[in-house]
């Protein structure tokens, strides 16, 4: 008995022999069926209809002796979309190319003709297996992820870096974390320390704030008696966080000589404190970050390249606040509602002025600024409505609606609305500080409605 069909059940038949077209879609009725006959039509009902299952024929024209224009036809697909189900349908006696196929990413093969039973089949389990991946990539979507260490973001790519963050934190891989400036690197490097639950603590030393005759023994400790003033022995920052993470913030502003002694302990993980002879093993997750660009430094001779491919195991980027798709907002209702707590302001909100004036400015200082004004606000607001003055920022005019830039690179019209959909959505959430009724009226839909736009696109919602 084969399987009920999946509720999106679209499925392309790509077939040049047009009478086995025809039979094969008349015996595949259950499902919503399309067909192509080549190539470049297969490729435009793809792109039209996004079916979850494919049946193809490896041998399609120009040449349908060979199966060079199936093969082309696979590698797009898979390109289009990696989770898409390929059925493929060859000969009786060409296994050596449907293996071939199910190797550069086929779902699974079938033999022409193919029994009608075992190919319902086979297609109704390729569309439960799509569906069940669906479900958890919109259930993963959904879950704001511990790497994130607790900062809030609905930002596409700042989700992605949390994620990411949490597949690295179990090795013992050292991370680098590139960013403006007051862009949450340490909120990540600490995202990265729980997700590792390492069982020692996470120590952070910032390089640029400590002098440099000082920070050689801020690292590496030192014996008593090592100089004047050394009145007992003292453990560093890298022996204090034994078992844990140790955080080095503003690592391309490091003394050149200590770059050389911090490039041995990476290598051989020992340490000898200042006036010492004993080396002391030290187990620890080195993250570093930093706003400056180390390529450059290194070309000018002021960074070490070999501790720059030390350090930089693997990169994290991370985005300027002013490219965050509606996180400015976000983070300033919560920060509001954290300081008027602070302050005993009682219950504050933004006003219209005040969500258009952040919306519109560019926050050089990045995340930093942001708290720094939303705190003076709350400190200085003579209501507890807090207005673009009381911010230090001036209202644009005109409406002040969330710029929605797409790339017209890209032509694939579904594509284009879902990311103008994305952009609206999560500018309307981040405006309303997550009121969903609120939400749905400055939209111009219905509450459910926009409940199905937020699962269809993957928007989670935060806890209140």
């Amino acid at each position: 008995m084969s399987q009920a069909p999946a509720a999106d059940s679209t499925l392309l038949i790509v077939e040049d022999d047009i009478a086995l077209q025809k039979q094969l879609k008349w015996s595949l009725d259950e499902f919503d069926c399309v067909t192509a006959s080549d190539r470049e039509s297969a490729l435009v009902a793809f792109r039209r209809y996004q079916p979850a299952v494919v049946t193809m024929d490896l041998g399609l024209p120009p040449d349908p002796d060979s199966v060079s224009e199936g093969f082309r036809l696979l590698e797009q697909l898979l390109a289009l979309q990696p989770d898409v189900k390929v059925i493929v349908l060859t000969g009786q006696n060409d296994q050596t190319n449907a293996l071939r196929a199910v190797a550069l990413g086929a779902y699974d093969f079938l033999a022409k003709p193919p029994d009608d039973d075992v190919l319902r089949l086979t297609i109704a389990r390729a569309f439960r297996m799509a569906e069940l991946q669906a479900e958890n990539a919109r259930l993963q979507q959904l879950r704001q992820p511990d790497g994130l260490g607790g900062m809030i973001t609905r930002d596409p790519e700042m989700l992605r870096i949390g994620r990411m963050v949490e597949r690295v934190a179990p090795s013992e891989a050292t991370v680098m974390l590139l960013g403006e400036s007051g862009t949450g690197k340490e909120v990540l490097a600490q995202g990265l320390h729980q997700a590792a639950r390492r069982s020692g603590k996470f120590v952070a030393i910032n390089c640029a704030a400590i002098p440099e005759n000082l920070l050689e023994s801020e690292l590496f400790g030192y014996e008593r008696g090592a100089f004047t003033g050394a009145t007992k022995t003292t453990p560093g920052k890298i022996e204090t966080a034994h078992g844990g993470t140790l955080f080095l913030d503003e690592i391309g502003d490091l003394p050149h000589p200590l770059q050389a002694k911090l490039l041995r302990f990476l290598q051989e993980r020992k340490i000898e404190r200042i006036g010492g002879r004993q080396e002391i093993a030290v187990d620890v997750r080195v993250v570093c970050a930093t706003h400056q660009v180390l390529k450059q430094q290194i070309a000018e001779g002021r960074f070490r390249e070999d501790l720059y491919y030390r350090l930089a195991e693997i990169v994290v980027d991370i985005p300027p606040l002013r490219k965050r798709v509606g996180d400015a907002v976000l983070l300033a209702h919560a920060f509001l509602r954290r300081f008027a707590q602070d302050n005993k302001r009682g219950s504050m909100s933004l006003g219209e002025d005040a969500v258009r004036a952040i919306e519109a400015h560019g926050w050089p200082g990045n995340v930093r600024e942001l708290l720094s004004a939303v705190r003076r606000a709350v400190i200085m607001a003579d209501s507890n409505r807090v207005c673009a003055q009381d911010l230090g920022l001036i209202a644009p005019a005109g409406s002040g609606e969330a710029d929605a830039t797409i790339d017209m690179s890209d032509l694939d019209l579904r594509a284009v609305r879902e990311n103008a959909e994305r952009q609206a959505v999560l500018a309307a959430l981040a405006r309303t500080d997550g009121n969903i009724v609120k939400a749905a009226e400055l939209l111009g839909v219905s509450r459910p409605t926009l409940y199905d736009l937020m699962n269809r696109l993957s928007i989670r919602k935060l806890a209140e």
